[in-house]
């Protein structure tokens, strides 16, 4: 299932008993935060809030406003027609093992697979319901701006409005490849913002080629249509492969992409709103504060402008958002779901690998949890390593290995493990890596250090000598007994 704009997205979400719409006016001033932050710390995320009346200044904004959309296991399926984001890694799994067919029933399931990597390829349209209206914003009778949008002021000490559910598209200048990146974008005026995009991303990368070539670099700005997209934006997919790919595949119907008005880039047809523009080489400006996932303030940086030539939406479009704190928020969500998805690529280039998980306390990078398959000495090492040579896993702060029957989505359960199996000196390890730019801890920017912990069980070949003790657990037989007895005891 996919969905042909937000407004879908939202209809099935309030037939699921997901959405709750707040009626009266509320300001897009630290009160939308407010409500919104409350209800993503409620049991399971709470429920998607739609306020149909947001307000700007004490005006009331023509676009409603969708908060925390993503923000549950099952909001998150939904939002890519599923009941579990695990049938996604499952399909991606099978794609990527695909052996020729032995019985008929597997050549029925590689055929689906064959036909779901051709809605893969995006299909270009001339027209799009993203430019039903139009605004050229240097033309002298516009009288639209960004300062029409509901963007969210979301903390008290942020430096301005930030556009916080943007999917940003770039191109390569030399080879033309797409990257769609997530980045967040403080609104400086109605027609320039800061672009957020941190010195790892592959957008900075398209930007210092343009910046070689003394060149305006064209960016397009995407917010709404199908959900999928946000997955898309931030998934770790590898270096090259296209985002629009992954999101046609994911929602198995190609992705309908229009061309620009004022801009060589193509967008999602079906977007709700498309902002248009160029950020020229050398030109930074000074963003932030922001109350960020971390669960603090990252501090004032120069990053580059955007500056807005167009923006174009449909006409009843509604403005997506989401805000960032100390978590859990609706991006503990989306980052869970990521990992779920690719968790099948991990295991192709460690196949000891049983699961992984990233608890919300790490918020992303931080902390993260992974079981293994232990088949010698010092593999757990092994893995660490590896994992902070993949793309994102660099910012990997902290790395918990453990043994494959301990459930890594259970936070208590791993920290049981570390404490337990442990001894600090023989089972750490610490090492320099680039560090994600939002870290306010290390003494300098970008770089700092990171630490893996092996809590798995020790073998001879690590040097213990004194025989693994086994974990008390009751027998197999005796808890099937109390499974069965304990519902007629009660």
């Amino acid at each position: 299932m996919s969905y042909s704009s937000l407004a879908d997205f939202i209809e099935a979400l309030d037939k699921a008993g997901e959405l709750r719409r707040i009626l009266v006016p509320i300001a897009s001033e630290f009160q939308i935060t407010e409500l919104a932050d409350r209800e993503m710390k409620a049991p399971k995320g709470g429920k998607a809030l739609l306020f149909e009346k947001p307000t700007i200044n004490g005006v009331i904004s023509k676009f409603p406003l969708l908060i925390n959309a993503l923000g549950s296991r099952k909001r998150m399926a939904m939002a890519l027609g599923l009941h579990s984001v695990d049938e996604l890694a499952q399909e991606l799994e099978f794609l990527m093992k695909a052996k020729p067919p032995r019985t008929f029933r597997d050549g029925i399931k590689l055929l689906r697979q064959g036909m779901d990597l051709l809605h893969a390829r995006p299909r270009y349209v001339k027209h799009g319901p993203c430019q039903e209206v139009i605004h050229i914003l240097d033309q002298k009778e516009n009288t639209f701006s960004l300062e029409d949008l509901p963007i969210l002021k979301c903390w008290p000490h942020d430096g301005g409005r930030f556009i916080t559910l943007p999917t940003v598209y770039t191109k390569d200048p030399d080879t033309q490849e797409r990257n769609v990146g997530m980045y967040r974008m403080q609104v400086y005026d109605g027609s320039t913002t800061g672009m957020h995009w941190q010195v790892h991303k592959v957008a900075a990368r398209h930007g210092k080629r343009y910046y070689e070539r003394g060149e305006p670099m064209p960016v397009a700005v995407a917010l709404g249509g199908d959900p999928v997209f946000t997955l898309a934006a931030t998934a770790p997919l590898p270096d090259g492969i296209d985002e629009i790919l992954f999101a046609g595949f994911a929602r198995k119907r190609s992705v309908k992409l229009v061309k620009c008005i004022t801009i060589p880039i193509e967008v999602p047809a079906e977007s709700d709103f498309i902002i248009e523009g160029f950020v020229y080489p050398g030109e930074t400006r000074s963003e932030g504060p922001f109350g960020d996932h971390t669960g603090f303030y990252t501090p004032v940086d120069d990053y580059p402008v955007f500056h807005v030539t167009a923006i174009t939406h449909r006409r009843e479009a509604i403005y997506p958002a989401t805000i960032v704190g100390v978590p859990p928020m609706e991006d503990f969500y989306i980052g869970e779901a990521s990992v779920r998805i690719f968790l099948p690529i991990f295991k192709m280039n460690f196949p000891e690998i049983v699961d992984m998980a990233l608890p919300a306390e790490g918020v992303f990078h931080n902390l993260v949890f992974v079981s293994i398959r232990k088949q010698y000495p010092w593999q757990a090492f092994k893995i660490m390593h590896g994992l902070w040579g993949m793309g994102q896993m660099m910012f990997s702060k902290y790395i918990i290995i453990v043994d494959e029957d301990c459930d890594v989505k259970n936070t208590s359960e791993v920290l049981f493990r570390l404490c337990a199996n442990t001894d600090p000196q023989r089972d750490s390890t610490i090492t320099k890596n680039p560090s994600d730019s939002l870290d306010h801890a290390p003494t300098l920017a970008n770089m700092g250090s990171h630490m893996g912990f092996d809590a798995t069980r020790k073998l001879p070949g690590e040097g213990y000598t004194r025989g693994w003790p086994d974990m008390v657990k009751m027998d197999p037989a005796v808890q099937a007994w109390a499974d069965e007895i304990l519902p007629k005891l009660c």
